[in-house]
């Protein structure tokens, strides 16, 4: 059998945006992906359709795999033949046991390579406002463990060395050992006054930072119950802070926002809203499954239609590969073509045809609506030519359950009235999402259609936006209005 090979990417430390152009590479072609709870599942959207999905994560209290497990696992999915990718967070050589995974594919004779990513030790402070070295404030940095595998998990090390031979100091997953290190560093020269910063869940919009000094932190961080994913930051370096904050000055920062999807691509409108600083958890996940096509009904579309209507950008190109395919030249369709959105419009645009909006189309009696299940009109005047059915791909499921308990969902969008449906028939009454999320969260409709179906559903919305327009809703969460009604 073919041997496959192995890629070990850093995904970066949690914007989906500081993975490397070369680990996103290795996803969109993974047959396989083993992934870490640090590794942000976002990431995972950029998979096929068909890759196989495994947890390999550890939580503080329990390990769903352990590594040799892994190592295991990895060998055998790459003597499958499989392309593979051992998604881990922040940086694979960085406290990510890389050397382990990558030393039981060598001696097996598989092929491998290894993606660096951005550490978390480097990236969180940057996104606190820190950069871990300045010619004024420390030019020496050292990462550091905070734990280790002996039976208290304090870890020995040179702490002289830390306390006067570095200036700089990051502690990985650190908070537990908070006045051990504070301790041993005080007590190898380190002055107690030294500026110290937590920062967890670091370039996430759940960032969290909490300031102090090496004598005083581990009190600090007891009272407010602070916890890991976390960063320790030691050195004077950290008095930058209050003049380079840049990152939780986003108009949308701390804003954790459940976002009814009804594409199978990511939304342009959860992108922005992650442009402006806000955490976007898309649900569900969609998948395409082929239909084949009726080469009878095929035929008669050149002749037999005055107007087709096309419900999505999707279903454009998949009309255009099906015609192809069949053997028909598109300058034989007569048909004059509509598109229910203005991205439909615009996929048409760019194939080179002249097409207008649905509320356009004049009546006809020979209409048809290209779509897949999910986007049919009710409407008896016209044939249908389904391209593609839309479901919910499950392998996501366990996925998004474990997103949603580590966040803090304080916003609900729903873009339109399907989205409305969505999020209900598939989310809430699937227990997928708690149903108390309807009541402590708030929740914006995107138009007054939308708004209705909601309130049929017993959602009533806390802001209805006039138009479905993704500005107006980042205009809206960016305002003092939403803040309000956010307390």
């Amino acid at each position: 059998m073919e041997k496959g090979r192995a890629y070990l990417v850093g995904a970066g430390p949690g914007d989906v945006q500081l993975i490397t152009v070369k680990g996103l590479e290795a996803i969109k072609k993974a047959q396989v992906i083993l992934y870490d709870r640090l590794a942000n599942p976002k990431l995972l959207d950029y998979a096929p359709a068909n890759c196989e999905l495994i947890y390999c994560g550890k939580l503080p209290d329990r390990h769903v795999l352990r590594q040799e497990m892994i190592n295991d696992l990895l060998v055998s999915k790459v003597l499958e033949g499989k392309i593979v990718v051992r998604l881990k967070g922040g940086d694979p050589g960085v406290f990510g046991r890389v050397g382990e995974e990558a030393a039981a594919l060598a001696e097996n004779g598989l092929p491998f390579e290894i993606v660096p990513g951005i550490t978390s030790g480097i990236a969180a402070p940057l996104y606190a406002g820190i950069p871990v070295t300045h010619r004024e404030f420390g030019e020496s940095f050292a990462v550091v463990t905070a734990h280790d595998k002996s039976e208290n998990g304090q870890p020995k090390l040179d702490w002289k060395g830390l306390a006067t031979g570095v200036d700089t100091i990051a502690f990985y997953m650190g908070i537990s050992n908070l006045p051990y290190i504070s301790e041993n560093l005080i007590k190898h020269g380190k002055p107690a006054d030294t500026p110290v910063i937590l920062i967890q869940w670091g370039t996430f919009s759940r960032q969290q930072t909490l300031e102090g000094t090496l004598s005083n932190i581990s009190a600090k961080a007891k009272e407010v119950n602070f916890t890991n994913p976390a960063i320790t930051l030691v050195g004077a370096i950290v008095s930058l802070r209050e003049k380079l904050n840049w990152f939780e000055k986003k108009p949308l920062f701390g804003k954790q926002i459940l976002l009814a999807r009804t594409g199978t691509d990511e939304s342009e409108l959860a992108r922005e809203l992650m442009v402006q600083g806000a955490d976007v958890i898309e649900f569900p996940k969609w998948k395409k499954v082929t239909v084949p096509a009726d080469p009878a009904m095929v035929k008669r579309i050149p002749d037999e239609y005055e107007q087709i209507l096309f419900t999505s950008p999707e279903s454009v190109s998949e009309f255009f590969e099906v015609l192809f395919a069949e053997g028909i030249d598109i300058r034989r369709v007569k048909a004059n073509f509509y598109g229910c959105s203005t991205k439909s419009v615009k996929a048409l645009n760019e194939r080179g045809f002249f097409a207008e909006l649905e509320v356009k189309m004049p009546l006809s009696d020979r209409l048809l609506i290209v779509g897949d299940n999910d986007t049919f009109h009710q409407d008896s005047r016209a044939d249908k030519f389904m391209t593609s059915r839309k479901i919910i791909d499950e392998q996501f499921t366990p996925i998004f359950k474990r997103v949603l308990e580590e966040a803090s969902v304080n916003t609900i969008v729903l873009p339109s009235s399907r989205a409305v449906k969505t999020l209900i028939d598939e989310g809430i009454l699937q227990d997928i999402i708690p149903r108390q999320l309807l009541e402590t969260t708030k929740i914006v409709c995107m138009g007054v259609r939308t708004s209705e179906a909601a309130k049929k559903y017993g959602v009533i919305p806390d802001k209805v936006l006039p138009a479905p327009d993704k500005t107006e809703v980042v205009n809206y969460l960016a305002s003092k209005e939403s803040e309000l009604a956010l307390v």
